[in-house]
């Protein structure tokens, strides 16, 4: 992938003001170390940092049409490149390189806002027509590539990274205390609201219409879904019982999708956990390529969390000797800096620093691409909400009583939730119109905002919706199933919000490293939410098809061992050797700085955690609001004022400094 960057005069022609497009790709050029290249012409700025994958020695960018009528910009990869690339050359279409950023304009000419149907991939890119004095934003369909925005005055930047934009020196860095709510809400930022006023975050499935002022007309933004998740109403999913069938279906989406993952004029490698999302798709590659592909592993220093046992078996299995990269307490609180960094938002998840260094190792060993198996979960009940929530639904069976809702309030009660919890528990079912399981977990989980946040601030956010400013399309969901239902909330937030970006694009680009996501293929997509979710969720069992699919390329132990949470110590934040950093960030100084949180419940709380007097039912929900309000602290210390902490010299650089052994 790459990282792209720009800015549009919405007022005229103007010129670009000087060096301003040099500002914001070098703020990126971790995305792109190999090259650079820029478009500057009145009225439109576009410039490119890039990581050559594809077209090695031609795919230099921007890159054009045949009459250079149409130029692009592009983050990412196009996997039906060859197939695509021949059905346009069979139509008279000329190319110039052997990079699959040439699609773009070619498409754009014989199909415009249409072309999107034809791509297959993952991407973010900018497209400048000439002749119709347009400019596209797009992104792809489950969110992978990020891509921000920002209205000052006439003036439209936008930027891989929002560092981008505030390199320009149009953007003041103000907090946006929206995008902080739903870092509380979800543990993700979805958007479109980012942690930055005035800077947005073009959502999954959708583009950007730009058309500039000409003929007497003003400029004027569009902004368009050109796809949206979505399933078949219930009771119409396909109807297919042999699991013979619907096994050999899914095995052959997915070997296609894997074979098109390993395209590249580089080597591929791929992460290795102990679960079976990761070890399907490295066992796949095998048989694809003929051979085992290079694999690394992160191994957590703590017992309880450590899955390199189960990650072995699968290495064994295929034949490979995976590179381990160790992470204990004291790598996650050296790397939090780093990775706040690269996220550009507060980060709930502990691990995405084991992803950070992870990413980090794969760029030691000189390489730049990396399979994942990230995005089956999602379609594929891999949480243990999905359980919860059958559970719940079959409590529901007499008419009228709904005795799930009255275990819900008592699970409140249990848990010592703060005041208020049951009336915005309330809003937020209100608001998205029905139960599911997602909202069963996180609406729970983020009654913390209102153990942390300040009464100032909980007033600033009253009447704010994080739920509803998703724009979700409430007469479709109205008509699915249950389970997929719970589906499509966890593809439109914790996907794109989370998994896809803070410890997903943010910490791998961080270290010029590419990820690829075969789970997220749209034929493979497209598939896992025709069939029953019965497939997905076999009475309690998750991932059910998946696992059948497994069978055939794994151990039978590997492939019905139960789900475990990746996950890496929290304990680094709240014990007695926490770092100075993190003291002077929680400081009653600090904290009445920025003024988000409540002084006296942080302390209050700090030290109930400290002294273990925290209830096990609520301990969960406590530590991640306070790890939510360390972080918060420390993305506004490196972004918005840089006088609340000291931060230790070793955080800082583009790559942490990773112990690996073999």
């Amino acid at each position: 992938m790459c990282g792209i960057a720009g800015i549009i005069d919405l007022a005229g022609s103007r010129q670009i003001p000087p060096g301003i497009l040099t500002r914001m790709a070098d703020a990126i050029s971790h995305r792109g170390p190999d090259e650079d290249g820029y478009l500057e012409e009145p009225g439109v700025g576009l410039a490119n940092r890039r990581l050559s994958i594809v077209g090695l020695f031609d795919g230099k960018q921007p890159i054009y049409n045949e009459d250079r009528s149409v130029v692009t910009v592009f983050n990412g990869e196009f996997f039906n490149y060859p197939e695509v690339k021949t059905q346009l050359e069979a139509r008279g279409h000329v190319f110039r390189t052997h990079c699959d950023t040439e699609l773009i304009p070619h498409l754009w000419e014989d199909h415009q806002e249409g072309m999107f149907e034809h791509l297959k991939g993952q991407f973010a890119f900018a497209l400048w027509d000439r002749k119709r004095h347009c400019i596209i934003l797009a992104r792809d369909r489950f969110g992978i590539c990020p891509l921000f925005f920002s209205q000052q005055g006439d003036w439209l930047l936008f930027g891989s990274e929002i560092k981008a934009m505030l390199a320009s020196g149009m953007i003041a860095a103000k907090a946006d205390l929206r995008g902080i709510d739903q870092a509380f809400n979800f543990f993700a930022i979805p958007g479109p609201a980012t942690c930055f006023a005035g800077v947005t975050c073009l959502q999954s499935g959708q583009f950007l219409r730009i058309n500039l002022p000409t003929g007497g007309q003003p400029a004027r933004i569009d902004k368009k879904y050109y796809w949206r998740i979505d399933f078949p109403d219930q009771g119409h999913e396909d109807s297919e019982t042999d699991p013979t069938k619907l096994v050999d279906e899914f095995e052959r989406v997915m070997l296609a999708a894997v074979e098109r993952r390993l395209r590249a004029d580089v080597p591929v490698v791929s992460y290795l956990s102990g679960g079976i999302d990761s070890s399907i798709v490295v066992a796949m590659a095998a048989k694809i390529r003929g051979q085992t592909i290079p694999t690394f592993t992160i191994q957590i220093m703590d017992l309880k969390l450590d899955e390199t046992s189960q990650a072995a078996v699968v290495a064994r299995h295929i034949g490979s000797t995976p590179v381990v990269v160790q992470v204990g307490a004291n790598e996650v609180l050296e790397s939090y800096p780093q990775l706040i960094r690269a996220a550009e938002a507060p980060v709930i998840d502990t691990s995405c620093t084991a992803m950070l260094r992870l990413a980090g190792s794969v760029h030691q060993h000189n390489y730049k691409v990396a399979l994942t198996g990230e995005g089956s979960d999602e379609w594929l009940a891999g949480y243990a909400w999905f359980k919860i929530h059958r559970l719940l639904g079959m409590m529901d069976w007499v008419p009228g009583i709904k005795p799930s809702y009255w275990l819900r309030r008592f699970l409140l009660w249990g848990m010592g939730a703060p005041a208020g919890s049951r009336d915005t528990l309330d809003r937020v079912y209100r608001d998205v119109q029905s139960y599911t399981s997602y909202q069963d977990i996180y609406a729970v989980m983020g009654t913390s905002r209102l153990r942390f946040f300040s009464p100032e601030t909980l007033d600033k956010l009253k009447d704010y919706s994080p739920y509803l400013e998703l724009d979700p399309n409430f007469d479709r969901i109205e008509r699915w199933h249950p389970i997929n239902r719970a589906f499509f909330w966890a593809g439109r937030i914790h996907l794109p919000g989370q998994l896809l970006s803070l410890k997903g694009d943010r910490v791998a680009m961080n270290s010029s490293v590419e990820t690829r996501y075969p789970f997220l293929d749209e034929d493979v997509f497209n598939f896992l939410a025709s069939i029953h979710p019965s497939w997905k969720l076999r009475r309690f069992k998750d991932k059910y098809i998946l696992r059948l699919l497994c069978e055939r390329y794994l151990p039978k132990e590997v492939a019905w061992r139960p789900k475990g949470m990746f996950r890496a110590p929290l304990d680094s934040f709240f014990d007695h050797q926490i770092p100075q950093y993190v003291e002077q960030l929680l400081s009653d100084e600090s904290l009445k700085k920025t003024g988000y949180f409540n002084i006296e419940a942080v302390k209050f709380w700090r030290e109930m955690v400290r002294n273990k007097q925290v209830r096990r039912v609520q301990k969960s929900s406590v530590e991640l609001g306070l790890v939510a309000v360390v972080t918060t602290q420390l993305w506004h210390q490196l972004y918005i004022d840089g006088s609340l902490a000291e931060i230790p010299s070793q955080a800082h650089g583009p790559n942490p400094v990773i112990p690996i052994t073999r």
